[in-house]
């Protein structure tokens, strides 16, 4: 056997390993464990939730072991800038200044913005659910309050007013909830809040505002983009959608406090 051909096949088997190290590489996805039903643990302390799902349904597409990697809401991006994870999962929303650090996939998943509203506010201004956006927004010397540099406070501001901003939800849920502020624009969170301080609040349920959460990936890595996207594209045809709808829609249900509400009010626009 000739030396040259020894090293023609030794360079082929190095570049088949090569390449099967990277199909089988495990791909580390960031999220924060801490918002169940979409990331969250079982009762083991295991990841769980439907993001979780729909990493490891990535994976499978992408023919590689997944590794959920729990990381603080505010620093999966710098995680992923530092190559500590490959992507993001974990409702985060595209938004023109995240698109400044890192590239979105198209959305998988659609939040609806609505506010919590505190109910003699509410009575004295007949507000409900069926009142109209631009209604709600317009009643002179609403006392809206959020945290700084979230929906909370930017949505209100963009309608003019003037918002009152605190450290956490808890202290806005609670100057609601006395009256000490009015309303609370938010996302599903809110719903938890309104169950347990019925009395006192009411849901104004219309939608203000949609938004749309991707898969991020660091800055240029379009391969990676290009893949996610052929995924999310797949997923009501695949059955991933409804293997989805059949694990989660009872959770849904029970996070937002309403048996009329499934896992289809985050896969739609409607």
């Amino acid at each position: 056997m000739s030396r040259k051909f020894l090293l023609i096949l030794a360079v082929f088997l190095f570049l088949m390993t090569g390449c099967s190290k990277e199909k089988t590489e495990t791909l580390r996805v960031g999220m924060d464990l801490r918002f169940y039903p979409f990331t969250g643990t079982d009762n083991n302390g295991n990841p769980s939730g439907i993001e979780v799902d729909i990493a490891r349904a990535l994976g499978n597409y992408m023919e590689r072991e997944v590794e959920i990697v729990n990381t603080e809401f505010s620093m999966l991006i710098p995680a992923l800038q530092r190559e500590e994870i490959d992507l993001i999962i974990g409702s985060m929303s595209i938004t023109k200044e995240r698109q400044k650090t890192v590239d979105f996939s198209k959305p998988y998943l659609y939040d609806k913005i609505v506010a919590l509203v505190n109910k003699e506010f509410a009575d004295s201004h007949n507000i409900s659910s069926e009142t109209p956006v631009e209604d709600f927004f317009s009643i002179k010397g609403t006392n809206f309050i959020g945290i700084n540099g979230s929906i909370a406070v930017s949505i209100p501001q963009s309608y003019g007013y003037e918002v009152k901003s605190v450290t956490s939800d808890a202290v806005a849920e609670r100057e609601v909830v006395t009256g000490s502020s009015d309303a609370l624009v938010g996302a599903y969170t809110l719903y938890g809040m309104n169950a347990t301080n019925r009395d006192t609040t009411i849901m104004y349920k219309n939608t203000i505002e949609f938004s749309s959460t991707g898969m991020a990936v660091k800055k240029g890595n379009t391969e990676l983009l290009n893949i996610a996207n052929e995924f999310i594209g797949k997923m009501e045809s695949s059955g991933l959608n409804n293997k989805l709808r059949k694990e989660w829609d009872q959770a849904i249900k029970e996070k937002l406090y309403d048996e009329n509400m499934t896992l289809d009010y985050y896969l739609s626009l409607n």
